[in-house]
């Protein structure tokens, strides 16, 4: 599918309006009314349900804010990015170039958001990331004007190594993707599990996105390690969780992994998945009034039920409200527009999160465990867990 500018209808706005972000001079001239939002997400492809929950969230959040940002109007643009990131320059091009939009919102796939990286780096464009876990946006990439609401790929399993020593887990096998995102998340596995105390006796790997597990299984039950970390996501983690239970691993060795190993998955993985444990910034089991509102809210609106995805697209939608009312409309006011960002508390489903120095939320990462097709809160795995921001230079 060719990525393509859509602009939305009088009868399509009626769906919800979104968000707003920042003006470069010659913009705000050509266009002094409404605030132009382009959304670069996946509609197509295998994160196609992710980029429409991030969208649903991110529009309630404004519609909750009354439709517009500091008093402004919204027109949307937006971009099928296919997750394809040979394509990720180009598509954040056409919408800052074509479209002139105000803001990028994008992406979930970490290689397509270095392409938009790129283009906010150079062009000085607002770019708020809702889902994409990349070290290098808020680390040695990093720039004044991008923002990231979501997580990296890191902080999930930085919560994870003491969760499994405290277990008496200390002798575990590391698995996953031989790509970033995979290769990130053992990153603050490693960090964590050997600073508690444990040793990482293997790491396997598997090329992405193959998903023929049965040999590294077996070597698993060879080594016998007290458990077994790992970090899968979507269809691939509900077939490594069936895999598991099918050679005879679970119940005997158990499994830990990121929160995304069991995010989304459970109808598929079914029966296979209980008794999992995994640490992640959300759960759609947190009782509290913020996340129970927020999850009858969307359930109204879009009627199904709101993921992490949804979340993560919703607490954008909020920080670049906040940001908008801050300047009171005036999105060109560069320096007070990232002073709010910088400085914004969300008060999330989550739990409340705020900013680092580096752009990127500081927050709550919760243990969980598999219970009837759900990820049931255990407690707080680590409590305000912030990147390192490794190698950012934001003065």
């Amino acid at each position: 599918m060719t990525s393509r500018r859509i602009v939305l209808s009088q009868s399509a706005a009626l769906l919800g309006a979104a968000s707003t972000g920042l003006l470069l001079p010659e913009v705000a001239q050509a266009q002094p009314g409404k605030v132009r939002v382009g959304l670069m997400l996946p509609y197509t492809g295998t994160f196609a349900q992710l980029g429409v929950a991030i969208e649903n969230g991110f529009r309630m959040a404004i519609n909750e804010q009354g439709g517009k940002l500091g008093g402004r109007e919204i027109e949307f643009f937006k971009v099928d990015d296919e997750s394809d990131p040979s394509k990720g320059v180009e598509n954040a091009s056409k919408l800052v170039q074509r479209d002139k939009v105000d803001v990028i919102v994008g992406t979930v796939h970490s290689g397509v958001q270095m392409g938009i990286q790129k283009v906010a780096r150079d062009t000085g464009v607002l770019s708020l990331i809702p889902n994409a876990g990349a070290h290098a946006a808020t680390r040695s990439l990093c720039a004044p004007n991008v923002f990231r609401t979501s997580f990296t790929n890191s902080q999930p399993t930085r919560a994870l190594g003491k969760a499994m020593v405290d277990k008496g887990h200390k002798r575990a096998v590391w698995i996953t993707w031989k790509y970033a995102a995979g290769e990130e998340a053992f990153e603050g596995f490693k960090e964590s599990y050997t600073a508690a105390g444990g040793t990482i006796i293997k790491e396997l790997g598997l090329p992405f996105p193959n998903v023929e597990f049965q040999a590294l299984l077996t070597e698993i039950a060879s080594l016998k390690p007290d458990a077994v970390a790992c970090f899968f996501a979507g269809g691939g983690a509900a077939k490594f969780i069936r895999d598991y239970a099918a050679a005879g691993l679970k119940g005997k060795i158990p499994l830990y992994g990121s929160g995304f190993l069991t995010e989304g998955v459970l109808d598929a993985a079914g029966a296979a998945a209980d008794g999992i444990i995994t640490t992640m910034h959300y759960s759609d089991s947190l009782d509290t009034p913020r996340n129970k509102a927020f999850r009858l809210a969307y359930a109204k609106t879009y009627r199904m039920q709101p993921d992490v995805y949804a979340m993560q697209g919703y607490d954008t939608g909020l920080l670049l409200a906040q940001g908008a009312a801050a300047v009171k409309g005036d999105l060109s006011s560069k320096v007070a527009l990232y002073k709010a960002l910088e400085s914004a508390t969300i008060d999330s489903p989550r739990g409340k999160w705020t900013m680092s120095k580096a752009h990127n939320p500081v927050q709550d990462i919760y243990l969980r465990v598999v219970e009837n097709k759900e990820n049931k809160v255990l407690g707080i795995a680590a409590k305000a867990l912030a990147d390192s921001g490794a190698g950012c230079k934001l003065g």
